[in-house]
C-alpha cells in the first residue's frame, strides 16, 4: 500500500519564506514520482500548490492568527495566559482527524521554533496519544541557538518543548551546522541527526520551459560532467567531424561529457541529407551514440525529424557548461555573442565574432590542434575553474529532484 506523506508548518505557498519554498519543492517532487502529498498549513492556497497535493487549511496554526498573536506577545515576556491551555486543546482536536490520515508527518520549524507554542504543544499531545505516524522533524532554525530568539524562551512548559527530545521522532537539519546546533539542544548524538541540504530547481532558476527540459533529459544533459553546445545547422562548413573527435578524446580520458547539436540539416544544401547520414555513420563507428547529440534526432518519437526554435537553443545554452565551435569558416559566429551574453564560455575557431568582438575573452583554437591535444586543455581550464567546479557540483548533487531521489525518497521509504 502506498503511504501517505503531509507536511506541517505555519504556512504554505503563496505565503513567501524559505520554509514555504522548501515545502513547495518538497510537494513537486512527491507529485513528480506519483507519492501522495499533502500540505497542512494556517495559511496558502491550493492554487499555490502542486496539481496533485492536498491543501489543509487550520487558521489557528498560522503565527499571524488574532489569538496566537496575543499569547505569543505573552510567552515572550515569560507569561503563559490562561488561554493557552485552551486554544492547545483545540489546535490537538482539530488537527487529530487529520493527522491519523498520514504514515508520515514532516514538520517543518513546529517542533524548534517558537512562533506557535500551542501548535507545538498539540504536536506533542497528538504524539503522546499515538494519533500521528512517523513524525520528522525538519530543522531549519531553532529558537534555542538563535541570537535574536534566545531570549524569548525560559526553561519551562511550554518554552522547553523546543528542546525535548523524543525517540518517536526522526530529526533532519538543511546543514552541518543546524545538525551540530539541534544535536546539541536536543541532547542527541550527532548521527542522530541527519542532514539533508535545500536544493535548486534548474528549470525555474534557468527559465528552461518544461519542454526544454523534457528535451534535455532525452539528451542525458542532467547526468554529463561537461556539456559542449553546437548551435549550428547541421553543414560541412561547421567542422561536426572534428567535435566527435575531441569527444571521443575525451570519452577515453573517463570523463563523462556530452556534446549537444542543436540545428537541423541546411535546408539549402542539396546533400544536407547525405551529409547527416554520414556523421551518423561516422558517429556509430567511433562508439559515440551516447555522448554526441543531435536535437534533430531527439524529438518524442525517434523516427521523426525534430526541430526547435530559438528559445529552446537558448534554454540548452543556459544548461551548458561551454559554447563550442570549430567552424572551418563563419561570416561572423552570433553564437559566441549568445554564450556571451547568459555567461557561458566559448571556445571557437578565430570567427570574426571572437577575433574582432571577444578578442582574448574567448578561447580561440586552430583546426591545426589535434582534437587530443584540445581534450587536454579543455579538461586542464575545468579542473581550475572554481565557477565550473561549483555548477558541476550543485547540477549533479544538489537539484531538488537529485536530492529527493538520493536522500529523502530513501529515507521515508526507511521508516514503511
Amino acid at each position: 500500500m502506498t503511504m501517505k506523506t503531509a507536511l506541517l508548518h505555519y504556512s504554505a505557498p503563496p505565503v513567501i519564506g524559505g520554509v514555504e519554498a522548501v515545502m513547495l519543492a518538497h510537494a513537486r517532487q512527491f507529485v513528480q514520482a506519483g507519492m501522495p502529498i499533502a500540505v497542512i498549513a494556517g495559511s496558502g492556497a491550493a492554487s499555490a500548490l502542486p496539481a496533485g497535493c492536498e491543501f489543509f487549511p487550520i487558521s489557528e496554526m498560522d503565527t499571524q492568527h488574532y489569538e496566537i498573536l496575543r499569547l505569543s506577545a505573552a510567552l515572550e515576556q515569560g507569561q503563559v495566559l490562561a488561554e493557552f491551555e485552551a486554544l492547545t486543546q483545540r489546535l490537538t482536536d482539530v488537527l487529530r482527524p487529520v493527522v491519523t490520515r498520514f504514515d508520515r508527518l514532516l514538520v517543518h520549524n513546529v517542533l524548534t521554533k517558537h512562533f506557535n507554542l500551542p501548535l507545538t504543544a498539540a504536536l506533542f499531545r497528538l504524539m503522546d496519544e499515538g494519533a500521528t505516524h512517523g513524525v520528522y522533524a525538519w530543522c531549519h532554525d531553532l529558537t534555542w541557538t538563535s541570537p535574536t530568539s534566545r531570549s524569548k524562551v525560559m526553561e519551562a512548559y511550554p518554552w522547553n518543548l523546543l528542546r525535548t527530545a523524543r525517540p518517536d521522532v526522526s530529526y533532519v537539519a538543511v546543514s552541518m551546522q543546524r545538525q551540530k546546533e539541534t544535536a546539541e539542544t536536543f541532547g542527541l548524538p550527532l548521527e542522530k541527526v541527519r542532514v539533508i541540504y535545500n536544493g535548486v530547481d534548474q528549470q525555474a532558476l534557468l527559465g528552461i520551459s518544461p519542454e526544454t527540459s523534457t528535451l534535455a533529459d532525452r539528451l542525458g544533459i542532467w547526468d554529463s560532467d561537461l556539456v559542449l553546445l553546437m548551435p549550428v545547422r547541421i553543414t560541412q562548413a561547421k567542422n561536426i567531424e572534428y567535435a566527435m573527435e575531441l569527444m571521443a578524446a575525451l570519452k577515453r580520458s573517463d570523463y563523462r561529457a556530452r556534446l549537444v547539436v542543436t540545428g537541423p540539416p541546411d535546408p539549402h544544401e542539396i546533400n544536407g541529407g547525405a551529409c547527416f547520414q554520414e556523421l551518423l555513420d561516422l558517429r556509430r563507428r567511433m562508439n559515440l551514440e551516447q555522448e554526441f547529440r543531435f536535437v534533430y534526432e531527439s524529438g518524442p518519437n525517434p523516427a521523426q525529424p525534430y526541430q526547435i526554435d530559438q528559445a529552446s537553443v537558448a534554454g540548452l545554452l543556459r544548461l551548458s557548461d561551454l559554447m563550442f565551435m570549430p567552424s572551418h569558416h563563419e561570416g561572423f559566429g552570433l553564437p559566441v555573442l549568445e554564450a556571451g551574453l547568459v555567461g557561458v564560455p566559448v571556445v571557437t575557431t578565430a570567427v570574426p565574432a571572437a577575433l574582432e568582438i571577444a578578442l582574448e575573452d574567448a578561447f580561440v583554437f586552430s583546426l591545426n590542434t589535434a582534437p587530443d591535444m584540445l581534450a587536454e586543455q579543455l579538461l586542464n581550464w575545468i579542473e581550475e575553474n572554481s565557477q565550473y567546479q561549483l555548477r558541476r557540483r550543485v547540477r549533479r548533487d544538489f537539484t531538488w529532484q537529485a536530492i529527493f531521489q538520493r536522500e529523502i525518497k530513501p529515507l521515508l521509504e526507511g521508516s514503511r
